[in-house]
């Protein structure tokens, strides 16, 4: 008879291991874990040229968003981005790598290079939509889950010294981007005003006297965080 209880209490065990962990917690209301997967795309802006690891705003927006998701939240954040890159570099970078198509949502801000190196503005106008397109691709075709970030004007730093020139350039690559994202219905942020503080409020800019600061990216983030609840459904 003993024997006979050891093989039912084995049975039944054998049978609640064979129930998913979610079918478990679904029927007893426990929590169940969520992973949330980030993209960030673009050049200096994005890697945190000159600031810590933790204070680039993909880092910043990443941990904002833990704030307001469950505590249980598994949250991912990748990063393709390198000073220096323009738009020709980011695409060539995310060609190379097998990325999956099943991120939750994507920033991308790219273009300064483009402007900083003379590169033809034909080129942007080619490849910023092919960026765009990348994205969108990586979000499973999701349009709404890209967000667009605007180029800061690094006219208003010590190494910019305020020159009109750049702001000029700087403008023309943000006009085209917004127009596009507007014609598009593409989520477009604008942080250049932010930056353009730079020379009125030094703390806005990093140490290098060229990129922004973590307190500019922290502004960039509030900005940004709408957006990203909109595209998660939040």
């Amino acid at each position: 008879m003993m024997k006979f209880y050891k093989i039912v209490i084995v049975f039944c065990f054998s049978l609640l291991l064979s129930c998913s962990s979610n079918e478990y917690n679904e029927e007893y209301n426990l929590p169940t874990t969520k992973t949330i997967h980030y993209l960030a795309l673009g050049d200096s802006y994005t890697f945190g040229q000159s600031v810590c690891e933790t204070c680039k705003f993909p880092i910043q927006l990443q941990d904002s968003l833990k704030k307001i998701l469950p505590q249980n939240t598994i949250f991912t954040t990748q990063i393709i981005a390198t000073t220096g890159w323009t738009t020709t570099n980011l695409k060539n970078a995310i060609a190379s790598q097998n990325l999956t198509t099943n991120f939750d949502f994507v920033t991308l801000l790219i273009g300064v290079n483009n402007q900083y190196q003379n590169k033809p503005f034909s080129l942007y106008e080619q490849e910023f939509p092919e960026l765009v397109n990348m994205a969108i691709t990586k979000v499973g075709g999701d349009k709404n889950k890209v967000i667009v970030v605007s180029i800061p004007d690094y006219a208003f730093t010590p190494f910019g010294q305020g020159a009109q020139n750049i702001t000029n350039g700087i403008n023309q690559y943000n006009t085209f981007a917004q127009n596009y994202c507007n014609l598009n219905t593409i989520k477009f942020v604008n942080i250049t005003d932010i930056t353009q503080q730079g020379l009125i409020n030094p703390a806005l800019v990093a140490q290098d006297g060229l990129h922004p600061s973590e307190l500019a990216y922290s502004k960039f983030v509030e900005r940004i965080l709408p957006k990203v609840k909109i595209a998660m459904g939040l």
